[in-house]
């Protein structure tokens, strides 16, 4: 019997967050240069998208380019680029085909401008849909999300728009970048590694993690059925005891 099958549908999470993770190893293994290894991960996106619009999976967020990887040698940054652009404008009729909704999150005006037009393009081309929501965080850093929505309230403060008092777990995160999504369940990171890596650290306070070797572009929507299976046997008590739950 498959993963697929062992799913229990009144249990699926409604967020999952993926670090997609093993693209420049996978590339290395195959005796190519890294850039071939990113390529090939826009597979594994295809298909882990294709897989959760499949068994039900309301939201999915890849982090997809994060602010330390402006770090990276600059011919790879300007080939994620590339790759960025060409993927949103050659699958934006998929997602539309499938009935997923394209969101970004992270600091979008740093991307370059073509990268923003095709990406304002494409999120409004799929706005309608409602089967699930693709995130992709983009430029993104948890730290200077949390930092950013701190200013936002602090100067809400100083403007006597709001008082001390008025600051609680709920107004802090409407003015985070995911104010519209629920905080993921489920976080998969893929390649080996065991770390967030600056990724959702506010809206991950109770998610489960799914750590797997697979290399992202190895990694299949059977690999995806595997760690919600994965997340189905595990117990949520949010801080309560077991006998709480029942």
């Amino acid at each position: 019997m498959g993963f697929k099958e062992q799913i229990d549908y009144s249990r699926l999470p409604k967020h999952i967050a993926v670090i997609m993770d093993g693209n420049g190893r996978w590339a290395k293994g195959q005796g190519k240069v890294r850039v071939f290894g990113h390529e090939q991960g826009v597979l594994s996106v295809k298909d882990i998208v294709e897989g959760c619009v499949e068994v039900g999976i309301e939201y999915l967020t890849l982090y997809a380019f994060s602010t330390e990887n402006w770090n990276r040698p600059k011919e790879e940054v300007d080939a994620l680029m590339q790759i960025l652009i060409s993927t949103i404008n050659r699958e934006t009729e998929t997602l539309n085909k499938n009935n997923v909704k394209l969101n970004a999150i992270g600091n979008i005006a740093s991307l370059p401008q073509e990268c923003i037009d095709d990406l304002k393009e494409a999120m409004e081309k799929t706005a309608h849909n409602e089967k699930c929501t693709l995130t992709l965080a983009l430029s993104y850093s948890a730290k200077w999300e949390i930092l950013e929505a701190a200013k936002k309230i602090a100067s809400a403060v100083k403007n006597n728009d709001i008082s001390l008092d008025d600051i609680n777990e709920d107004l802090f995160a409407s003015k985070l970048t995911t104010v519209n999504i629920p905080d993921p369940e489920l976080m998969i990171r893929t390649s080996g590694e065991h770390r967030i890596s600056n990724y959702l650290l506010w809206q991950m306070a109770y998610t489960e993690f799914y750590f797997t070797d697979v290399l992202w572009p190895d990694f299949r929507r059977e690999n995806l059925f595997e760690a919600i299976v994965d997340y189905q046997k595990r117990e949520r008590r949010f801080g309560k005891i077991s006998e709480q739950l029942n």
